[in-house]
């Protein structure tokens, strides 16, 4: 069965970005404690104001969707709401 992997970035106004910190914590200690999540980072570009670069490994298309409609309902989707998300979503056979 093959595994999916998110990996992209957001990009987060000025004045957002407090708040997107402070709520990081919490959405990536909540996704990794997912069934199937094998890795989940979202990291703040040091050089690129604004930009988080999002890496996501999950074991199955099921757990990733379950992710996906978790995550729709959950304080970090109101807290990124119409943040302009860039992602690249694959299939991984390993």
């Amino acid at each position: 069965m093959p595994k999916i992997r998110l990996s992209g970035h957001i990009e987060v106004p000025k004045g957002r970005i407090a708040a997107i910190r402070s709520a990081l914590p919490a959405h990536i200690a909540l996704t990794r404690a997912e069934p199937g999540c094998l890795a989940f980072d979202v990291t703040e570009d040091e050089t690129r104001p604004g930009r988080f670069d999002v890496s996501e490994l999950f074991a199955s298309r099921e757990d990733f969707d379950a992710h996906q409609t978790r995550m729709t309902s959950s304080p970090w989707a109101k807290i990124t709401k119409n943040i302009p998300r860039h992602y690249n979503i694959e299939e991984v056979v390993s």
